[in-house]
């Protein structure tokens, strides 16, 4: 469990949030704080190493006081590089949590190496209620035996004990299929001659013609 030194924040607005980033620190709510939300100000560099190690359960050094803190949620700037602002809620360690989960395909799967197959994986993420003490940080998810026109659904999923997937068990996680076959569309034959103009004007000569087959015989 990672260490983070933080602080309480009593100025708030966008100008001191700028001088927060500038001295090395990020903005964070710890929501459910005794009887309301408390502001704090985060260890940049201790933040973004517990991140890179996808740490969710964070130990917090406030003012002197440790706390067990559950990551809620990491706000990126817009061009989601830079960790801009953090919740955080605090926990037990013997509380149960629902958190969502990467889920990641390992292995390829017999109906793609040995079927031409394509493989399809229609759910990123999972929801799950497990120990905060348990949280992973990915679930792992065999799919080499997969043969084409097969899936992996919810209910299939290996889960480490005492995790419950709370996600309909018959969604599809993974699947081969077939690959399509592209059907090339017929050309179109040129059709005779000319195609005809609607509203055309015909050409020098022929309306006289026309005229004069369309004039009806005088009466004698």
């Amino acid at each position: 469990m990672a260490l983070l030194h933080m602080s309480k924040r009593e100025k708030l607005g966008s100008k001191n949030t700028s001088r927060l980033r500038n001295e090395g620190q990020i903005p964070g709510v710890i929501y459910g704080h005794g009887e309301g939300n408390l502001s704090v100000a985060i260890s940049r560099q201790e933040l973004l190493t517990a991140l890179s190690h996808g740490e969710r359960l964070l130990k917090a050094d406030l003012d002197g006081e440790e706390k067990n803190l559950l990551l809620k949620d990491v706000q990126y700037d817009y061009l989601g590089t830079e960790v801009i602002h953090v919740d955080m809620m605090p926990v037990n360690l013997s509380d149960r949590v629902t958190v969502t989960v990467a889920v990641m395909l390992r292995g390829v799967p017999v109906g793609v190496s040995g079927e031409s197959g394509v493989l399809s994986q229609a759910m990123q993420h999972v929801k799950v209620e497990c120990l905060v003490t348990a949280i992973p940080d990915e679930l792992r998810v065999n799919v080499a035996l997969l043969h084409i026109n097969e899936s992996l659904r919810v209910k299939d999923l290996q889960l480490p004990e005492g995790m419950t997937v709370l996600e309909d068990p018959e969604h599809v996680v993974a699947s081969v299929t077939m690959v399509a076959e592209e059907v090339e569309a017929p050309v179109a034959e040129a059709a005779a001659g000319e195609p005809e103009v609607i509203g055309a004007k015909p050409a020098e000569g022929e309306e006289g013609e026309a005229a004069e087959g369309d004039k009806k015989p005088e009466k004698k």
